[in-house]
């Protein structure tokens, strides 16, 4: 019985043990289980709000998208219209003007009309007075002479037709004054609204460039040791090189513009790079030449756009750019070809002709001079030859060969280009005589020093004072050096008229070049 009961203890005991055991691993687990729960509601909200602040970002770089290309396109949008607006109002203007021409000319043509009855009216009146003279002369010759009516009636037309004649005469001469001073009035507006219209700048071209430096210590630089790094950009470019006083500046001088921009360039490159040796020098040189054939057709492109010019052939596109660093007289060759084509169109559309024809003569008129010291002949003639290679219509190749009067104009645009070109050419400030004799005088000394054998380039420096002549060291010795620039000296005394004096200098340099490899 004892038994029974301690078991019956025990089993209580066990059974209150077991129930405390449940209820504390129980408790355990739950509380575990909400601490899982939060953690995983806590990286819930995190991960939330992450890929709220990334969608947000998202958003917001879709919406500065939209904008910028809702920005571009209304730009783009305002430029067309600008541009309509322009055409628009350049239309308008040429209706209004012709209405005005209209009216004017119809105001003409009804004063000719009132001349022209009044005028009719007059002559009805002396038909009357001369048929009343005829009768009263028939009847004062048959009372007086013993004329026969036939004969009295052949004296009276005689003396007839010499007053008509003489009336008819007179109303011709005044009809012809009157029209000439009419076509007088008319060009004259027609060439002041082409000029008028027509607001070019015009400065005459410079011989020297300014680059600046950033310190005064790099003209040492730019100097080299004993000289070689100026002498290496001087030989590469024929360009004189001057450092003088002025503080922080270096002076590059040439007459020729295309020169002289590759070595501000160069010389601009090499200030920035900050490496100047002449082997440098003369890497940035050719670097920069390959770069001025693509700057040559920026600028023809330009001159294209900016005139209106469709279709023009990619050679003559080149050939304009060149002449962007071309003069006449002082005058830039592109400036002009670019003024000359504004004017003849306006011209042109004045007087009812091709608007568009007018500017492309305008602007091709002197394309010649682009190649004119490479080929023989007049630019005129060089420029009609190269737009008849690259399908220029007749009517432009008959204008450009017209423009200087050395072909007779065959129509109303060849007239024009030669009114243009005059006036663009005589406008004040437009030109400089002497500038343009001063670089023939450069290029015939350059000229001069180049036919010699041997002679690899020549450039004409110190203000046409020096030639500096570089040639071939394996063809030309150092006592054939001497002799060459004696013949020189010698060919340019005799072809020459210069004032003062011209240094010959003949350059022969060996190198020798191996790679370490």
């Amino acid at each position: 019985m004892l038994i029974i009961i301690v078991s019956a203890v025990v089993a209580l005991v066990a059974t209150a043990l077991g129930y405390f055991l449940r209820k504390n691993i129980a408790e355990k687990k739950v509380k575990t289980a909400e601490s899982q729960a939060k953690y995983i509601l806590e990286q819930a909200k995190n991960e939330a709000q992450a890929r709220r602040r990334e969608a947000d970002l998202e958003a917001k770089d879709l919406l500065y998208k939209m904008r910028q290309d809702f920005d571009r396109e209304t730009k783009e949008r305002r430029q067309e219209i600008a541009v309509l607006e322009k055409r628009l109002t350049q239309k308008e203007e040429n209706i209004e003007r012709r209405l005005d021409l209209m009216e004017k000319k119809e105001k003409e043509i009804n004063d000719k009309h009132a001349n022209i009855k009044r005028e009719e009216e007059s002559i009805k009146a002396k038909d009357a007075q001369l048929h009343t003279l005829i009768a009263e002369e028939k009847q004062r010759l048959q009372k007086i002479s013993s004329l026969s009516a036939e004969e009295a009636k052949q004296i009276l037309l005689n003396r007839l037709n010499e007053e008509l004649s003489a009336e008819k005469a007179v109303l011709i001469k005044k009809q012809e004054e009157e029209l000439r001073t009419s076509v007088n009035k008319k060009s004259q507006e027609i060439l002041s609204l082409a000029i008028q219209r027509c607001a070019a700048e015009h400065t005459v071209e410079s011989t020297v460039s300014v680059v600046t430096l950033p310190n005064d210590e790099m003209k040492g630089r730019v100097i080299g040791r004993e000289g070689r790094n100026i002498r290496a950009l001087e030989m590469a470019t024929g360009v004189d090189v001057i450092i003088d006083d002025t503080p922080e500046a270096v002076t590059l001088s040439a007459f020729d513009t295309v020169r002289r921009e590759i070595a501000r360039l160069t010389l601009e490159k090499l200030i920035s790079d900050g490496r100047i040796h002449p082997g440098r020098i003369e890497e940035l040189v050719e670097k920069t030449k390959k770069e001025m054939d693509g700057k040559i057709r920026e600028e023809g492109e330009h001159a294209v756009f900016e005139a209106g010019v469709n279709s023009l052939n990619p050679e003559l596109v080149k050939l304009l750019g060149r002449l962007r660093y071309r003069t006449s007289f002082g005058q830039n060759a592109l400036q002009h070809s670019k003024e000359v084509s504004f004017l003849l169109g306006v011209m042109a559309s004045e007087l009812g002709l091709d608007f568009k024809l007018g500017r492309r003569i305008g602007l091709l008129h002197d394309i010649g001079k682009a190649v004119d010291h490479q080929i023989e002949g007049t630019h005129a003639k060089i420029g009609a030859d190269l737009c008849r290679k690259y399908n220029e219509s007749q009517v432009v190749i008959s204008a450009i060969e017209a423009h200087h009067e050395e072909a007779q104009p065959q129509s109303f645009y060849d007239v024009l280009a030669i009114a243009a070109d005059a006036i663009s050419a005589a406008r004040p400030g437009a030109r400089r005589e002497t500038l343009e004799t001063y670089m023939k005088r450069l290029e015939k000394l350059e000229s001069i020093a180049n036919v010699f054998k041997g002679v690899e380039k020549s450039f004409a420096i110190q203000a046409g004072r020096e030639i500096r002549v570089i040639v071939q060291p394996e063809k030309i010795s150092d006592g054939e050096a001497v002799n060459l620039s004696r013949e020189i000296r010698k060919k340019i005394e005799e072809g020459m008229e210069y004032p003062g004096q011209i240094k010959v200098n003949v350059i022969r340099e060996t190198r020798a070049i191996e790679y370490a490899k």
